[in-house]
């Protein structure tokens, strides 16, 4: 475990793979609804990333309602800066990193890989991100959306604070950052048309995009962006995509 700051929640966890490692670092942001989750609990997403031969880092942050946004976005850049430097400090190359995040990961992720302000705010380097991988993200905060999705974005922000600010559509600047976004039609929790919102607002600009819809029978928000990783990529097609794209890099 590496602290990056004096919150508890303010640290990362590194793993290395045994035997033949790959050139590409995953870089992995947690989910759980802004408010839950850490990168100890998803300690067995890090063992499979590992198994396939890749390093990974496992960021936290501080989390809802205690802390508002953007202190969650705010963490992940720091946390990101300060796992650069570490994997530096170790003699690791970090010309090719995959920057990746499930549900509330990938809300926070997106923004910091494709927000220019944002970057330029908390002094982000995303010139070695080669890719992003968002399962299941929240990137547009349309009218009609479900009750859960509406509470957790109650608690996350202040009640004066302009959402647009928070709202990665919104903030999606042109780069040369490739994404992959992973979505299914039977999520429960956040609707499959966000991710479309997102994708057209890439191609609109120019930004490399690709929707995959998942079609694994287990596809539910839970599932498809956490849980595969406790399934082969044999198992589950979503996990092959995952990988099958970042080797494509």
């Amino acid at each position: 475990m590496v602290s990056y700051g004096k919150d508890k929640e303010q640290y990362f966890l590194y793993y290395e793979p045994k035997g033949n490692i790959d050139d590409k670092i995953i870089v992995w942001v947690h989910g759980g609804g802004w408010n839950a989750g850490n990168p100890r609990f998803f300690d067995y997403v890090g063992q499979c990333v590992c198994d396939q031969g890749y390093r990974f880092v496992s960021l936290g942050y501080r989390l809802s309602p205690k802390y508002k946004y953007p202190c969650q976005l705010k963490d992940v850049c720091d946390g990101y800066n300060s796992a650069i430097e570490y994997l530096r400090e170790k003699k690791i190359d970090v010309s090719k990193i995959i920057v990746t995040g499930p549900s509330a990961g990938a809300h926070l992720t997106s923004i910091m890989c494709y927000c220019r302000k944002v970057q330029k705010k908390y002094d982000v380097d995303v010139s070695n991100i080669i890719g992003f991988i968002g399962s299941g993200g929240p990137y547009s905060f349309r009218d009609g959306r479900g009750l859960t999705i509406s509470l957790l974005l109650d608690q996350l922000f202040k009640k004066d604070y302009n959402r647009r600010n928070g709202e990665p559509v919104e903030l999606m600047s042109k780069n040369n950052i490739p994404m992959l976004l992973i979505q299914s039609k039977h999520d429960g929790l956040v609707e499959y048309a966000c991710a479309e919102d997102f994708a057209k607002k890439a191609k609109e600009i120019g930004n490399s995009c690709e929707l995959y819809s998942v079609e694994d029978k287990k596809n539910t928000h839970s599932w498809y962006t956490a849980g595969m990783f406790m399934e082969t990529r044999e198992e589950n097609k979503g996990l092959d995509k995952f990988f099958s794209w970042i080797e494509e890099r």
